[in-house]
Parts: C-alpha cells; structure tokens; sequence
C-alpha cells in the first residue's frame, strides 16, 4: 500500500512578496536605508549630516519636506550644492526617522515611538540591492 504524500506549499515571506511587485523610489530608498544602517553608513540629524557632507564621506543625503526650520534645510541644500552630494526629499519626517532606525519595534515588527528626522545622509550603501541600483539609476537620469 503506497502512501499518498500531499505537496508541501511554501508561503511566501514578506520580503519575497515586495520583490515580485514592481518597487516605487521611496521603497527602493527605505532598502538603501535599512541597508546603510546595518553597515553603519547612516548619520542621522543636524550635526552628524553636516560633518558627513564636509568631511566629503556622503553619497547620498535625504531630506524632509516637511521640516519647518528653513535654516535647517537651507543649510543642507548649500553644503550638498558645495560638495556635489545627491539631494532626495521625502514627505514626512517621521517616515524619515521610521526609515532611519530610530524608533521602537514591538512583537509583531511595527513601528512604535517614532522620533522625527529632517536629515539623513548616507556614507556607506552596504551590500549591492536591487533598490540600490534603482535608486542609483534614478538618480544619474535626475543629474543628466
């Protein structure tokens, strides 16, 4: 008597699902982000993004479009203008600081006591990612 064996269904993780759905810049951002982080190339704030940009360690700086300091974002568009340093702007600073680690994650992986970020800049990408080479697409169209 053979046994019949029933197929193993594999259900897709969440990350293997977002990789088939055609990925949108502010995805693709939110990877390079997660990715800068893990390798310590994030520098987070006022203070840490200025001295990333005038040290010449930045690749890429994201800023807040709803930073209600017009010094503040003036300053960062003149030193990345100086420096030649890629500008992105993103809607909302919470989101920002979401995407910048600093908040708390409970059980479920959520996002809890998000900290607000006006200014992010990257100094080290980390591994190759897809949404890595999208975004370096995207920005080399934007600079030609």
């Amino acid at each position: 008597m053979a046994e019949e064996e029933e197929p193993v269904v594999m259900e897709e993780t969440a990350e293997e699902a977002a990789a088939e759905e055609p990925m949108d810049l502010m995805s693709a951002l939110q990877m390079v982000l997660k990715k800068a982080l893990a390798e310590d190339g994030l520098h987070r704030g006022l203070r840490e993004a200025c001295k990333a940009i005038e040290s010449r360690k930045a690749l890429l700086c994201v800023l807040a479009q709803d930073c209600d300091q017009a010094d503040y974002t003036k300053l960062i568009q003149a030193l990345c203008n100086e420096v030649n340093v890629h500008l992105i702007r993103v809607p909302q600073a919470v989101q920002l600081g979401e995407w910048a680690g600093l908040c708390k994650l409970d059980a479920e992986g959520t996002a809890r006591k998000v900290v607000k970020c006006s200014c992010v800049v990257v100094s080290d990408y980390g591994e190759e990612t897809e949404g890595l080479a999208m975004l370096q697409e995207f920005l080399k169209n934007a600079s030609a």
